[in-house]
């Protein structure tokens, strides 16, 4: 019905239409009762059309509107109002100026180009090869949708505000998580498929999932064959339009529906009272370097939205390792950001974003890191934004290296100091007990000086970019031959350890090793001071075969396999309890918003002491230490904790305190089998006398009664 409305309007559209001036603001398709406002930002542009099509598939625009600079232009802003016309329309643009590539311009009227403030998207005739050089590409170019985002029930639905130090994050891919058939869902890899799965979040007790790329990329791009199998952009951190979620994840995309189906997914997911975080990528787009695509902002204004080389700007600053780099901190660039981001939380209800190679926002527009970057600013302070969790990766391609000291106040990061040393330690290295204690205690070794606090570190062992958790104790190197590249693409020091065998075993004992491994990596990250981040499929053993790069493996390699969830029962039940425990046990031992300060409990125990086998003599200067233990003192009626790491080859005893009144009970012991591995509540065991035996490489944990 609504596309037989548009060609309706479309055949009466010379008469129907009447052109108007416009406005400025706001940037993008801007329906309203009466028509649609566009408008768009080019400072260097010297004309500008604005096509119109009937359908999402039509190979020639229905009407071409040029847009007069002295009606349709204010300072660099260029805008014209469409009265009559209806939101469900396409439209794209094309924008003529210099092309003087030496001086980074590289206008080209013959190239279509999407709106980067358009709230969709449709790539039914998209060719990549068509939109590289000079051809016109009108047949083959992707199209914008009017979205009228005010239609929506949202049903008293908002941000949930969960407070940073009780939030547990979920990392997971759209697609990836329900597209292989075990899923059984109804829409397989969609926004959809993930409604599906709500119970099986809430069951695991996640309160926040972190969607990997959202923004719409080019998911037909493809890098190359392997075995006559096309390899694709899987992972999606190539965005071209940060305003328009991701079609191939929607049902319907080429009616629009992509706003739609993204707030069906956030609405339930807050009913359910799950947060939702986007993994964002202002750090670079799909239009790539010199010899790329042509899709939007390279069309209307390649040197005010990319970093350029100074001496020559035909090539592209490359901070990012992906061709391009976005120019941030330019203040229209930092106007897109900010009002990408505010627009997220306000009319698509998003409580967080996680920023890939957040260290990009920190360059100036010379490239050199400011001190205090006007982007990463303008989001600390953005009212809009204020109650919103943001998290850098504090890094990025170039060697900008910001754990620690990424600006900010209220910006966490990914902790990558953490993840390399509780591997280490895990794995059985020496002489880690200080840094394990670091991490463990929530680093405020890195954080505490500069005013920063434990929920400014995200916790994490793995991540997508890397092995899973499972292939961390199964594999000692990487096995990328299946993305075609030599297995020369990924890190070579994966800090991982196979416990004595390369990649799959029926030996049962390295077997019950490794699951041991992943309860123990389980328990530490669970029990530190932080905000802790799980990857979907760990919590039941995903592999991806020994890949720490599936970045193209839109196949089983990624995909969650979900008969693994009744295969490895155990280990889900062990992060589902070990979840629990965080969320019951303690609030002030462990999920801190202030990091720990010697105040000694009405039983004489400091909120923290740390320990080795022998109480209060934790080893930090033992070369060849592989044992941690802590007490973390109950306040207010809490129980105590004490928790006890035995990283060593063989078994060990360790001190436990003596408390007046109370007993210790076993909640935790990673050597056991399941159930007995981990308690549930009530039903822990009481441990008599002053020491405990640790088996060799296992964790065990005890609550005072």
């Amino acid at each position: 019905m609504i596309l037989t409305t548009a060609k309706q309007q479309f055949e009466l559209a010379k008469t129907k239409y009447q052109l108007e001036p416009g406005c400025q603001h706001p940037l993008g398709a801007t329906p309203n009762s009466e028509g649609v406002n566009f408008a768009i930002f080019s400072e260097h542009a010297t004309s500008v059309e604005l096509l119109l099509f009937e359908n999402h598939d039509d190979l020639e625009p229905a009407q071409i509107i040029q847009l007069d600079p002295r009606i349709n232009k204010t300072f660099h802003f260029w805008h014209v109002y469409v009265r009559g016309l209806k939101s469900c329309t396409y439209y794209a643009y094309r924008v003529s100026g210099s092309q003087d590539i030496q001086a980074g311009h590289r206008f080209n009227e013959n190239k279509v180009l999407l709106d980067p403030y358009a709230k969709g998207n449709t790539n039914t005739l998209w060719n990549r090869v068509d939109a590289i050089g000079t051809k016109d590409n009108i047949a083959t170019s992707m199209r914008s949708v009017v979205v009228d985002i005010s239609d929506y029930d949202w049903e008293g639905d908002r941000p949930l505000n969960r407070p940073m130090s009780e939030t547990i994050v979920y990392e997971l891919h759209v697609a990836g998580f329900t597209k292989s058939p075990s899923s059984g869902c109804q829409h397989c890899g969609t926004f959809s498929g993930i409604v599906e799965k709500i119970p099986y979040l809430k069951e695991l007790g996640i309160t926040a999932v972190e969607l990997m790329p959202i923004f719409d990329f080019d998911e037909k791009n493809i890098f190359r064959e392997v075995d006559g199998k096309p390899l694709r952009d899987y992972w999606g951190y190539n965005p071209h339009s940060y305003f328009a979620p991701e079609g191939s994840y929607c049902t319907s995309p080429e009616i629009g529906s992509q706003i739609r189906e993204f707030r069906d997914l956030v609405k339930a997911l807050h009913k359910a009272g799950i947060e939702v975080i986007l993994d964002v990528v202002f750090n670079h787009t799909d239009e790539g370097n010199h010899d790329g695509p042509t899709i939007n902002f390279k069309g209307l204004d390649n040197s005010i939205y990319y970093h350029l080389v100074p001496f020559n700007k035909y090539y592209y600053m490359d901070y990012s390792g992906c061709g391009n780099t976005v120019n941030c901190n330019h203040p229209m660039v930092e106007k897109l950001i900010v009002d990408c981001l505010e627009f997220w939380v306000k009319e698509m209800h998003v409580d967080g974003f996680r920023f890939d190679e957040g260290s990009i926002l920190a360059r100036g527009q010379d490239g050199v890191p400011l001190i205090h970057p006007p982007v990463i600013w303008h989001i600390e302070t953005s009212e809009i934004l204020a109650d919103t969790k943001i998290i850098a990766e504090a890094w990025d391609a170039a060697g900008l290296y910001q754990i620690g000291y990424f600006p900010g106040y209220r910006w966490a990061e990914w902790n990558g100091r953490y993840r390399d040393d509780i591997r280490r330690f895990v794995k059985g290295d020496s002489g880690l007990a200080g840094s394990a204690a670091w991490r463990i205690a929530g680093s405020a070794d890195l954080y505490q000086a500069s005013g920063h606090l434990p929920i400014n570190s995200v916790n994490f062992i793995t991540c997508h970019d890397g092995f899973t958790l499972s292939d961390l104790v199964s594999y000692n190197d990487k096995h990328n031959e299946a993305n075609g590249e030599g297995n020369r693409d990924g890190i070579n020091d994966n800090l991982s350890w196979n416990c004595g065998v390369e990649g799959e075993t029926e030996d049962r004992e390295i077997d019950a090793l490794r699951r041991r491994q992943i309860k123990n990596f389980a328990a530490i990250l669970l029990l530190s001071q932080g905000v802790p981040m799980i990857v979907a499929g760990d919590e039941v053993r995903r592999t991806q075969q020994g890949n720490n790069n599936a970045y193209c493996q839109d196949s089983e390699i990624s995909w969650f396999d979900w008969s693994l969830v009744e295969k490895n029962a155990d280990i889900f039940r062990f992060f589902k309890l070990a979840i629990e425990f965080r969320k019951c046990y303690c609030q002030s031992a462990l999920r801190r918003s202030q990091f720990f300060s010697g105040d000694v409990n009405e039983r004489g125990l400091a909120d923290m002491s740390w320990h080795g086998t022998k109480l209060f003599n934790p080893g930090w200067y033992d070369p060849h230490s592989r044992v941690l233990a802590l007490t973390l003192g109950g306040f207010e009626g809490e129980a105590d904790i004490h928790i006890m790491f035995n990283m060593y080859w063989d078994a060990l005893e360790f001190e436990t305190p003596l408390i007046q009144g109370r007993n210790w009970y076993k909640v935790i012991d990673t050597a056991e089998p399941s159930p007995m591995d981990i308690m549930e509540s009530g039903k822990e065991i009481l441990v008599s006398g002053n020491v405990c035996p640790v088996k060799e490489r296992s964790v065990v944990v005890l609550i005072s009664k």
